[in-house]
């Protein structure tokens, strides 16, 4: 049973941003039309960032009770998020829902009581599942080291993850063993090496069977042993210097993997998903303070927006969240994950983690809300690991491979270069803000 509020139910205006989100938006839209929630106290808003997707006249059509804003451009997270914000007239608090996003029908009461019980509190966060479980393979590989300027201990490369025929490479999660993304060419456009052993994720649709076997696509500079492994067998393989695809049967049972429960800062001043990764055992199941929130899903107080103010357009995208969430910080405001509420996130469904795009707009928004928010010293630091860190690379992907006879890989140092160029740009606004 709903508790009662203490000035009658709360208006609630949730808000979807959608650029060429499909069919992804529309479910958005469906779930949050479907909460329980008196419908003449939530207005759920669609902001559109001049999309070719059809979304807006299908909702216009379909779903009249959608109220649909047009930003006239693609002007990104931030941008969309604020043109719904500009105005609020008598709404209560606002939701922020990523239109990859799906919503429980009971999500909304929990963050509001959150809210409504505790003035100080700005933002309510919900448990954010993915929106599918995940089954276990692992590769195993004899390795060898590059050397003249790469010192990695390497075993194979992967490339690509297929179930079915159907292309599940992003959806997929590469966890202990596996390197940094790089950039190539062809089937390896993007790539991440293995070390000795390495462990990947599958997503397998909710409430099905397992799919009896999964494709990987793996290749090695030369002639490597290697073994797929799961638990409903293994497979011995000799990976090639031609990318190929290489079978594995699926088993286990599918667990939940948490996507975030609360945002916080780790080591290296960068802000992370807590909670992310993990199989979701019932460790995050008591409502906790936390440092920041997550923009994928998330309640707002009015009171806390009118003192904090928007989201900085020039993020475009990544990070805006963070800088808000900090910002509010500073003010005063604190923030608490509900456990009660779940949200579920197909991530990185419509701005790709795995991205040239997503690794510039993450580096340079990084440092430009280290540069206003935190401590100076703390900000100058992260700016000079970030010049280390690209100086790194270069010697990995571009003097390495010149060492070796081969052509540089200019992919990720060519991204980071334009990232600290871009952070240069904006820092003395940057800065101007601060002291404001």
């Amino acid at each position: 049973m709903r508790k009662p509020f203490t000035a009658g139910v709360p208006l609630v205006r949730a808000v979807v941003v959608n650029f060429n989100g499909g069919d992804l938006t529309l479910d958005c839209l469906r779930s949050l039309l479907d909460t329980d929630w008196p419908p003449e106290r939530l207005e759920v808003v669609l902001v559109d960032n001049a999309s070719t997707d059809g979304v807006v006249d299908r909702v216009r059509s379909k779903y009249p009770g959608v109220t649909v804003m047009e930003s006239g451009g693609n002007v990104g997270f931030a941008g969309g998020c604020n043109v719904a914000l500009a105005e609020l007239g008598d709404t209560d608090y606002v939701a922020l829902v990523n239109n990859d996003a799906t919503v429980a029908p009971d999500w909304l009461s929990p963050l509001v009581v959150a809210l409504d019980t505790d003035p100080s509190i700005g933002a309510a966060c919900p448990k954010i599942l993915f929106s599918t479980p995940f089954v276990d393979v692992h590769v195993e590989s004899e390795t060898r080291v590059q050397g003249r300027g790469d010192y990695r201990e390497l075993g194979v490369r992967l490339s690509g993850l297929r179930v079915g025929g159907a292309d599940l490479f992003r959806q997929a999660q590469l966890l202990d063993g596996f390197g940094a993304l790089e950039y190539g060419d062809g089937a390896e456009a993007r790539y991440r090496w293995t070390a000795g052993a390495a462990q990947v994720r599958v997503p397998v649709a909710p409430g099905g069977p397992i799919p009896d076997d999964a494709e990987l696509r793996l290749a090695a500079d030369q002639p490597t042993p290697a073994a797929l492994r799961s638990p409903a067998g293994r497979v011995e393989i000799t990976v090639g210097p031609r990318a190929e695809w290489y079978s594995v049967p699926l088993g286990g049972e599918p667990y939940d993997v948490i996507n975030s429960v609360g945002s916080i800062l780790v080591h290296g001043e960068y802000g992370a998903d807590r909670g992310y990764l993990e199989p979701d055992r019932g460790q995050y199941d008591a409502p906790a303070e936390v440092f920041a929130w997550s923009g994928a899903a998330v309640l707002l107080s009015r009171r806390y927006l009118a003192d904090v103010g928007m989201f900085d357009d020039r993020y475009f995208l990544y990070y805006e969240d963070l800088d808000l969430a900090w910002r509010g910080r500073r003010c005063g405001w604190r923030y608490r994950y509900v456990p009660e509420s779940v949200v579920r996130h197909v991530h990185s469904a419509t701005s790709d983690e795995g991205s040239k795009l997503f690794a510039f707009h993450n580096e340079r928004n990084r440092l430009l809300t280290l540069a206003r928010n935190a401590p100076l010293r703390q900000a100058v630091a992260a700016t000079m690991r970030s010049l280390l860190v690209t100086a790194s690379y270069a010697r990995r992907d571009v003097l390495s491979p010149l060492l070796r006879g081969r052509a540089p890989r200019w992919g990720v140092v060519a991204v980071r270069l334009r990232a600290l160029a871009s952070f240069a740009r904006l820092l003395p606004g940057t800065l101007a803000a601060r002291r404001r």
